[in-house]
């Protein structure tokens, strides 16, 4: 059986937080998975993230990482400058996990976030290209430190490189890594994809790691995802992987301005309930 996790920013209005309150709770819920900012965890002291992952352990929870990389650290960018930084920065990051026992780091980490195609190009291959070498590079860390780097598909209107299933199987392909692999998010794949359940499907075996999420970003069970349609396409490719749960509701900080919410979507809701009400959802779902 899947386990099932959930984001720490459902709660929080800024990326950068404190993650031991959120063990707790989301133990406390009854999920298995947190999954956190990678960013955050490679800027921790090794003191600092060895005291995260034993009161994760102690808590019976597995730790999950993601990110969007900012703009000075786009590895998909003409300048050789930025391109290394972006490099230097994912294999700091798969050095931070690597010092937790290895895991997965997913997300936007084949180019920025948020990003629109820059101006007067028409053509995003050069792009591609480079996003594509400097990956290559960069899972060299992951392979060295036990760190499985997920691609993130996205809709076009976060980013312009991997918006589709197929996109992404054809660029882990060309990256070649076993520790290359695809995280695909019910958000995103009801915006661009025509049947959620075939791109599942053509992924394949390089499903890595998935996002559940409502079609409005509330959690499972509050929207018109198709879970039927996924959960038979998750069993026809036999994933047996992590399942995270990636709500937003609130609006403010730089977690409400970066995924553009501009209502509140939390009225009258008690997070934590709703949270345990829509892990009891998935897990029917995912049976």
């Amino acid at each position: 059986m899947n386990k099932i996790g959930i984001y720490y920013a459902y709660w929080t209005h800024e990326w950068d937080a404190d993650f031991h309150p959120f063990v707790d709770k989301v133990a406390d819920i009854g999920f298995d998975i947190l999954e956190v900012n990678a960013g955050t965890i490679a800027r921790m002291s090794a003191e600092e993230r060895h005291r995260l992952k034993a009161h994760a352990d102690e808590r019976g929870l597995s730790l999950t990482y993601c990110v969007g990389l900012p703009h000075a650290c786009d590895v998909a960018s003409p300048d050789d400058s930025v391109r290394r930084k972006g490099i230097d920065y994912l294999i700091q990051m798969a050095k931070a996990v690597g010092e937790m026992g290895g895991g997965k780091i997913g997300g936007i980490i084949y180019s920025a976030w948020p990003a629109n195609m820059p101006a007067g190009v028409s053509d995003k291959r050069p792009y591609l290209e480079r996003s594509i070498a400097s990956m290559k590079e960069a899972a060299k860390a992951a392979e060295d430190n036990r760190v499985l780097f997920n691609v993130e598909v996205v809709n076009r209107f976060e980013q312009y490189l991997l918006n589709t299933a197929a996109e992404a199987v054809a660029y882990v392909e060309a990256v070649g890594s076993p520790n290359v692999k695809i995280l695909l998010d019910t958000f995103h794949l009801n915006i661009e994809e025509d049947f959620i359940g075939e791109a599942l499907r053509k992924t394949g075996d390089k499903l890595g790691h998935f996002h559940i999420g409502e079609n409005n970003r509330m959690p499972p069970g509050y929207g018109h995802i198709p879970w039927t349609e996924i959960s038979a396409a998750l069993r026809d490719i036999h994933y047996t992987g992590d399942v995270v749960m990636e709500p937003f509701v609130l609006p403010g900080g730089q977690v409400g301005s970066d995924i553009k919410v501009y209502r509140d979507l939390s009225v009258g809701l008690d997070l934590d309930e709703e949270a345990r009400k829509a892990l009891l959802f998935m897990r029917g779902v995912l049976k």
